[in-house]
């Protein structure tokens, strides 16, 4: 069950990320094309070229009829998803940032208390975020917002705060029992590239063969 939800926290991130990145490329494209077809009639215009002209502003007319206003407010709520569960994701891989100056200094009891106290208080905030946006999203569902340009209801876009910080508490607590269980905490190396790391380590073991 665990590896399912694994799985699906990697390919609900990489579809966001992709949808994501297409809109954007399709929203920078669509602009660059009006631009082309508005430069392309003012220069058979000027050229008196009547067919050319007749293609130009068909053209123009065909681009300008796909509207695509809503493609950046479709990017930033993809982001806003894409961040609440890669936050997750990162507590369960060990990418976030972290102080931890203190902890690598102490030893023993003292070390096991501070990993402990911090990541308490990982589990305590996220679980506050995740009761304050149940909330949030509850009041925003009884008043009928809608966003402005896709008309979709506000709570399902903001639906991703209490959705994303329960499944990152839900990680905090998976990374606090594997502490106090194993000692060990989800570290991730920033000066690896994933992939090439195993790649060099499996003709590193071919080579010793």
């Amino acid at each position: 069950m665990l590896r399912l939800l694994d799985r699906f926290e990697e390919v609900l991130i990489a579809t966001l990320i992709a949808v994501a990145t297409l809109l954007i490329f399709l929203s920078v494209t669509h602009r660059f094309a009006i631009g082309f077809a508005a430069d392309l009639v003012a220069y058979a215009r000027s050229a008196e070229m009547e067919a050319l002209g007749n293609f130009a502003r068909s053209m123009f007319k065909t681009i300008n009829g796909l509207k695509m206003t809503w493609a950046q407010e479709a990017c930033i709520y993809l982001f806003v998803w894409m961040a609440k569960f890669g936050a997750a994701y990162g507590v369960r891989t060990g990418i976030h940032v972290g102080v931890d100056i203190l902890a690598e200094r102490l030893e023993g009891t003292a070390r096991r208390t501070i990993t402990t106290i911090a990541m308490s208080g990982g589990v305590i905030f996220t679980a506050i975020l995740t009761w304050i946006g149940s909330d949030f999203v509850w009041h925003v569902r009884a008043g009928g917002q809608t966003s402005p340009d896709l008309e979709m209801p506000m709570w399902i876009i903001y639906l991703a705060v209490p959705l994303g910080s329960a499944l990152m508490c839900f990680r905090f607590i998976q990374a606090l029992v594997r502490f106090l269980k194993t000692g060990e905490v989800a570290h991730h190396d920033h000066g690896a590239v994933d992939g090439l790391d195993d790649e060099a380590d499996d003709l590193a073991k071919g080579g010793h063969a």
